[in-house]
């Protein structure tokens, strides 16, 4: 039986034991907060950099507008050998970026689909960077010691 969410080892930091996930091709999936209120959830790549996950989309897309208007999101991110392993990161976006965006959708496409070169690019796309800290984390299962 899994214990209430006030039981569960909740803290600020992505724990030891899932830190793994983000070396794979692990999944995060989205929520942020739309202008009416609605909450959609994406699907997306991710990495964990310092500390600190980052995401990357093109300017002007809905998540875009959304993270900027209002950057509490929540990540839910599996681990790619086991969905039922995960992190669910409630956080905040403290950096919107462009600088070193190219790059890093670069290595993301690397890790991700093997290739060194993103190929979705479209003229005039923007990539941008969105640094999100977490504020709380849950790691799923729980890890008893």
């Amino acid at each position: 039986m899994t214990p209430p969410l006030e039981n569960r080892a909740i803290s600020a930091a992505i724990p030891q034991s899932h830190r793994d996930s983000f070396d794979k091709k692990c999944t995060a999936y989205l929520a942020c907060r739309l202008a009416g209120g609605s909450l959609p959830v994406n699907p997306l790549w991710c990495a964990l950099v310092d500390g600190r996950v980052v995401i990357n989309s093109a300017q002007g897309r809905l998540k875009d507008k959304a993270m900027r208007r209002d950057g509490r999101v929540t990540l839910c991110v599996t681990g790619p050998d086991n969905a039922s392993r995960y992190l669910e990161i409630r956080g905040r976006v403290e950096e919107v970026t462009t600088e070193d965006a190219e790059k890093t959708i670069d290595r993301m496409a690397e890790r991700y689909l093997g290739v060194k070169v993103y190929p979705n690019r479209a003229p005039g796309m923007v990539r941008v960077n969105y640094w999100i800290a977490p504020e709380k984390v849950a790691a799923f299962p729980i890890q008893r010691s």
